[in-house]
């Protein structure tokens, strides 16, 4: 077995990777091409990232002329440590305003274990009143645990 396929994850593992993590990176393409690169709360749902912004950011800009994203996520501070999951897929906007809601108050959950939901709910409508949320669609998925090398 070649080392890259050692230390590539499963599917569940890398679902039970991107559930423990609260933030990743995500990559949007500018209009001159060049990578827009930010950090992002998100959340599952059923098993796919999302995540919501502000309508008048940059990614939503540029997601709107170009869909494609690359998504990381990566813990370890030495090589033998390194864990990661890269997606890289397109961002599907979400058209449904109760969804988009409802996408705010997965990763408000998050961002914010043990809140009631009563008390997220008001801070989920205001700002999703001018907020846009995508559902990553993954194209290929690359994994690493760097712990299998011992």
């Amino acid at each position: 077995m070649n080392q890259r396929a050692r230390i590539a994850m499963s599917d569940d593992e890398v679902t039970a990777f991107l559930e423990g993590a609260r933030k990743l990176q995500l990559a949007t393409i500018n209009a001159d091409g060049t990578p827009h690169l930010v950090t992002m709360f998100h959340a599952l749902d059923e098993g796919q990232v999302v995540f919501w912004t502000y309508e008048k950011s940059q990614k939503a800009r540029n997601l709107a002329r170009d869909p494609r994203v690359s998504c990381l996520v990566e813990t370890g501070d030495e090589y033998a440590e390194l864990r990661g999951v890269l997606l890289y897929g397109r961002a599907v906007p979400v058209e449904d305003r109760d969804r988009v809601l409802g996408v705010g108050m997965m990763i408000a959950r998050r961002m914010t274990p043990g809140v009631p939901d009563e008390l997220l709910l008001p801070y989920v409508e205001k700002t999703g009143r001018k907020r846009l949320a995508y559902v990553v669609e993954r194209a290929k998925v690359v994994s690493w645990d760097h712990r299998r090398l011992k």
